[in-house]
């Protein structure tokens, strides 16, 4: 990812993705590529096929919203998506380049206002932590610490979820979880493809990880919202938690998620067990993990 025709390889993708009889195609004889054609998709948008291809290639870098939103029926993409790549072909200001990194901020330049820290740490029945928007954790308080021990400050969310098997094991949701993360980092990153800390991130994650790299190559988009988080923990069992995402006012992308059991069900009364065992100090601290590649399917 070198971000140099980021609404190029876009298009591409999601073009791949949509099937000939989705937007009533026949098949037209035989296909060399998966999904459209190029002039398949310039006919039903209504543009010159030659000038579909200017896109693609990355020769023409100012299409109308008109002709976004039209690529972007076609594509069957959803709002996120379609604002996602109005974002893609309309930013503004120079690429950052990976060689940039000195000059912008860095997840640990990024500071969590002291309120907010002492906020989450005087919870003592909604696990929550705050991370910026590539998923490194900024701060976490001690029942989330309690959930996985990569709820630790410096973990990247998405390198645990992809590179740690022990994370798998204890989400349930883990096929779930990881398809959204991708599309959330790719929402999050927004037209910012170059930004180092996303350049570094996605580089290792795409050598170290063929699912992964697969999910990024569909170029799927879902801003992060609220969703149910269920755990297979080793200490309590299973827990059922809805997690909700709010963002830090007065920062560069912060976002806080907090997590809570419905009340009176079995995953109160576990995640209040859990809360116990952390209050007097039982559960074992751990550093923070060393990953290995998951074995992926």
């Amino acid at each position: 990812m070198d971000g140099t025709n980021a609404l190029g390889e876009f298009l591409r993708a999601r073009r791949e993705l949509v099937r000939p009889e989705d937007v009533d195609i026949g098949p037209g004889g035989l296909r060399r590529v998966p999904g459209l054609r190029r002039e398949e998709v310039a006919m039903l948008a209504g543009i010159s096929p030659d000038y579909y291809l200017r896109l693609e290639q990355g020769r023409d870098r100012n299409p109308s919203v008109q002709v976004l939103e039209a690529l972007a029926r076609v594509l069957l993409l959803d709002p996120d998506a379609t604002a996602y790549l109005i974002g893609l072909a309309h930013a503004r200001g120079p690429r950052r380049s990976a060689g940039s990194a000195s000059r912008v901020r860095t997840p640990q330049s990024e500071r969590v206002p002291e309120s907010v820290r002492r906020l989450i740490d005087g919870w003592t029945t909604n696990p929550a932590y705050v991370q910026n928007r590539f998923f490194d954790l900024l701060a976490v308080n001690p029942l989330a610490a309690a959930l996985s021990p990569n709820y630790a400050v410096g973990v990247n969310l998405l390198q645990a979820a992809f590179l740690d098997p022990a994370e798998r094991r204890l989400r349930r949701d883990w096929d779930r979880m990881t398809q959204e993360g991708v599309a959330s980092l790719r929402s999050q990153a927004g037209p910012d493809v170059n930004h180092p800390r996303l350049v570094e991130l996605v580089g290792e994650l795409s050598v170290r990880s063929d699912r992964f790299r697969r999910l990024w190559a569909r170029h799927d988009v879902q801003p992060q919202r609220g969703h149910i988080t269920r755990l297979n923990h080793p200490q309590v069992g299973d827990l059922t938690l809805q997690s909700d995402k709010f963002a830090v006012a007065g920062t560069e992308g912060l976002a806080l998620v907090v997590f809570q059991a419905e009340p009176s069900s079995q995953s109160a009364e576990l995640l209040g067990i859990l809360g116990s065992l952390t209050a007097t100090g039982q559960p074992a601290r751990q550093e923070k993990p060393h990953h290995q590649p998951v074995e992926e399917q």
